[in-house]
């Protein structure tokens, strides 16, 4: 089956699929099957991570999917016990290995964990895989706009994408705004909030009702007409299929007013600026 979803043209002139999918929290053995049935589904984004310790199973599901290499854009990202220079340049080969590929879509630091102090090394060794061509491009994860403005000093690639928490609980408009004045596109982890009670807010429930839609698919619709790249994560056939159905209705300025007014700037996630566990 071939994508519906439409690209986001990052900072370098990379195409990256505007809706992916996560496989936070899948074990490994589960991450091959849930893989395999988004890319049938018509998903070519796939988020993976190596703290989540499920590449290889991810890899497999790639690799048997029949889908072209340049077809997938893959994801992962360097877990906080790795930074600097060198130690960078290892974990990537090792998670490359574990995936099964001979080179990456987009290569990001999980988190700035500022109290180590590392993160600038971290990302020059980013910025040689990604001259060397081994990486189409390069971001960053959780990374707050002071440490953007810091890495923008001291290195010479712009970052491609700041995956950040985001969700109608925590809006980050600040976080937004920073990203859209220096051409770093904005990528959700977290899109749904975590559990239900998102999804069970009244005002989302409305309307969903309004679009005969369900609340799932009417905040991925709100994250993307807000321009925001979006990965949900389901090991659920049904609910894997369903995220990806948002590209045929559209939410109304009221809609979207209602959306805005839920903001709490509540965290479901550690805070970037004091989370430091490597």
């Amino acid at each position: 089956m071939s994508s519906k979803v439409p690209p986001i043209i990052l900072n370098n002139g990379v195409e990256m699929p505007q809706l992916g999918f996560g496989v936070w929290q899948v074990p490994d053995d589960e991450a091959e099957q849930a893989v395999a049935t988004a890319l049938e589904a018509g998903y070519r984004s796939i988020d993976t991570a190596a703290i989540y310790g499920n590449e290889e199973g991810t890899g497999k599901a790639i690799a048997a999917s029949g889908v072209p290499r340049e077809e997938i854009f893959v994801t992962t990202k360097l877990w906080n016990s790795e930074h600097g220079y060198d130690a960078t340049l290892r974990a990537f080969d090792a998670s490359l290995e574990k995936l099964g590929l001979d080179y990456l879509d987009l290569y990001l630091i999980h988190w700035p964990t500022p109290a180590r102090d590392k993160y600038v090394d971290t990302y020059k060794a980013f910025e040689k895989l990604h001259a060397d061509g081994r990486v189409r491009a390069i971001g960053v994860s959780n990374f707050e706009p002071e440490h953007l403005r810091r890495l923008i000093d001291e290195t010479s690639v712009i970052p491609a994408v700041d995956q950040i928490e985001l969700h109608p609980h925590l809006q980050q408009r600040a976080a937004r705004e920073f990203h859209a004045e220096q051409g770093i596109a904005t990528e959700a982890w977290s899109p749904l909030g975590q559990g239900k009670g998102l999804l069970e807010v009244p005002a989302i429930v409305a309307i969903a009702q309004k679009h005969g839609r369900t609340p799932a698919q009417v905040v991925l619709r709100w994250h993307l007409q807000l321009g925001t790249i979006v990965i949900p994560k389901s090991v659920t056939p049904s609910r894997i299929r369903e995220n990806i159905e948002v590209f045929d209705f559209s939410l109304d300025t009221e809609d979207l007013a209602a959306i805005s007014a839920l903001n709490e700037d509540r965290r479901l996630g550690p805070d970037p600026s004091s989370f430091n566990m490597a």
